[in-house]
């Protein structure tokens, strides 16, 4: 009995940084980090700016507009409009996710194609990275464990490694690894890998600011899986909740879309 008051004594005295932490499964960080990327609750838009460098000079540039809603909260998946704004030879250009299937509209042709998330947009980003996606309903996550990485402004972080395995072949990307900090559950580097496993893209998410409520990464700096000098930045901006028509949201209406 006097030894287990002695242990009881010796645990109070501890200070709380020994007390047990908290364990999160896989699913449970990506969840929290998809929260951290997108805002979850209610329909919303974002400008989204591309801007690709070559040798560290600039080479190329396009802004857009992104609608976004989930289908159902039960199903967790996102519809997303993509406006084209800038260059301008490019304005009036759609492209619609609707489920995990892409679709891009072309006034001047007035044809709505099917495309493929992993076909490049400009530079390093797809046409996958531009709509919205959370990655726990797109992809199996396992958790390696800990890992301190340099994050996108060369600070070391503690972070919790994840392997993440795309579910179907709808999916952007076949595998992920994923690193998300592990005292704030934002993402923090992710290396994106095509079905032959080569590596594809690496991508740090830095600039976080308040939007919507939630601390959220306004850039993401994306290098060439082969080429460290090929290098697009990602930016988002202007972050409102929308309530727009939900047949925005749908291949038939595309036609009949008018801007604001």
């Amino acid at each position: 009995m006097r030894a287990v008051i002695i242990l009881l004594i010796v645990m109070l005295s501890l200070p709380a940084s020994y007390a047990a932490e908290k364990t999160y499964t896989a699913v449970e960080i990506v969840t929290a980090s998809d929260a951290i990327r997108n805002p979850q609750e209610r329909p919303f838009s974002l400008n989204v700016q591309l801007i690709e460098y070559k040798g560290g000079v600039k080479d190329d540039e396009m802004e857009l507009l992104v609608y976004a809603a989930k289908e159902s909260q039960k199903s967790g998946r996102y519809s997303s409009l993509v406006r084209f704004i800038k260059p301008v030879r490019d304005d009036g250009k759609l492209m619609l996710k609707d489920g995990n299937i892409l679709w891009f509209y072309d006034p001047a042709s007035k044809a709505s194609v099917r495309i493929s998330p992993e076909q490049r947009m400009m530079g390093q980003v797809s046409n996958g990275d531009v709509v919205t996606v959370d990655f726990h309903n797109d992809y199996e996550a396992h958790l390696d464990g800990i890992e301190t990485v340099a994050d996108g402004d060369k600070r070391m972080t503690e972070c919790y490694r994840l392997t993440m395995k795309a579910k179907d072949d709808s999916a952007t990307y076949d595998k992920i690894d994923y690193w998300v900090a592990k005292q704030t559950m934002r993402p923090v580097k992710g290396k994106f890998y095509a079905q032959s496993g080569r590596l594809l893209k690496i991508a740090f998410y830095r600039g976080y600011r308040q939007e919507l409520a939630v601390e959220r990464p306004t850039e993401v700096i994306i290098i060439d899986g082969l080429n460290k000098d090929y290098v697009t930045k990602m930016i988002f901006s202007d972050y409102k909740y929308r309530d727009f028509p939900r047949m925005w949201l749908q291949k038939d209406y595309l036609p009949h879309f008018k801007p604001e």
